[in-house]
C-alpha cells in the first residue's frame, strides 16, 4: 500500500482527491498549508504528494524547495493557474508533474500511477544503506556495528538507532519528538529529557570532546542534527 498526501487549503479540494483515489492501494494523509505538508512529510513514510501551489503560510514552491532537502518523492502540483511559467518554475524546482484544476480524474489518477511506478519500479526510492558512512562515523546496518575513526564503539540498540536516523538526514535538525517517533515508533509525550539523556551517552561515545561535539549538534529550541 502506498501512502498519499494530499495537500490543498481547500478542503473540498482534499476530500474529492481522496474520493477519485479511494479505489486504489492508496493510504492518505492530509495538510492544508506547505509547513503542515513539511511536518507530514518529515515523520510520515510518504511515496507521493499532491500539493495545491497558492496556500497560506507556506505555498506550495516554498514547501518544494524545502522537501527537496531531504527527500525526492514524487510531488504532482495542483494549480488554478493554467500559464507556462508557473508549470516552468514548479518543474525547474523539483515537482515531477503538473495538473491544471480543475483537473479530470481518470487522468490524475494515470499520473498517480505513472510517478508510483517511476519511483519505486525504476529506482527513484531510496533503498535502505546497508553502510552509512559520514566523515569518520561508520555504521554497518545489518549487524548494528559502529566504528569511529575505525576504532569499534558500543551503542545500545537505541542510542544505534537514534544515531542512524539522524546520520540518514546530515544537517536536518529534528525535534524530540520527531526523533522519539521516528525510532520509537509512538505517540511522543514528554520525552525531552530521555532524548537529551539518549543524545548524550552517545556523544560520550563517538564524539572526542563530547562538550564541544563534532558531529551531534543541538540547535537551541529546535532540537539536534548530525553535522558533515
Amino acid at each position: 500500500m502506498y501512502n498519499i498526501l494530499l495537500c490543498d487549503d481547500e478542503r473540498d479540494i482534499v476530500s474529492a482527491l481522496r474520493i477519485y483515489l479511494s479505489n486504489q492501494d492508496y493510504n492518505f494523509f492530509e495538510a492544508y498549508n506547505g509547513r503542515e505538508a513539511l511536518e507530514v512529510l518529515r515523520n510520515e513514510d510518504i511515496d507521493l504528494c499532491l500539493m495545491d501551489v497558492m496556500m497560506p503560510q507556506m505555498d506550495g514552491i516554498e514547501a518544494l524547495s524545502e522537501l527537496r532537502k531531504f527527500s525526492n518523492i514524487p510531488v504532482i502540483f495542483l494549480s488554478a493557474k493554467s500559464e507556462d511559467t508557473d508549470k516552468v518554475l514548479g518543474l525547474n524546482l523539483g515537482a515531477d508533474d503538473y495538473v491544471t484544476k480543475p483537473f479530470n480524474p481518470v487522468e490524475l489518477i494515470a499520473r498517480v500511477k505513472s510517478q508510483l511506478r517511476r519511483y519505486t519500479l525504476l529506482g527513484s526510492a531510496p533503498k535502505q544503506a546497508d553502510v552509512i558512512r559520514i566523515d569518520g562515523i561508520e555504521l554497518l546496518c545489518d549487524t548494528k556495528k559502529v566504528t569511529v575513526d575505525g576504532e569499534a564503539v558500543q551503542l545500545t540498540p537505541k542510542e544505534f538507532e537514534i544515531l542512524k536516523f539522524l546520520m540518514l538526514s546530515p544537517g536536518t535538525c529534528f525535534s524530540p519528538a520527531e526523533i522519539y517517533r521516528n525510532v520509537w515508533g509512538e505517540v511522543p509525550i514528554g520525552v525531552d529529557n530521555a532524548i537529551a539523556v539518549h543524545i548524550r551517552h552517545i556523544r560520550e561515545k563517538i564524539e572526542i570532546d563530547p562538550a564541544a561535539p563534532r558531529y551531534l549538534k543541538v540547535v537551541w529550541g529546535r532540537g539536534y542534527k548530525f553535522e558533515r
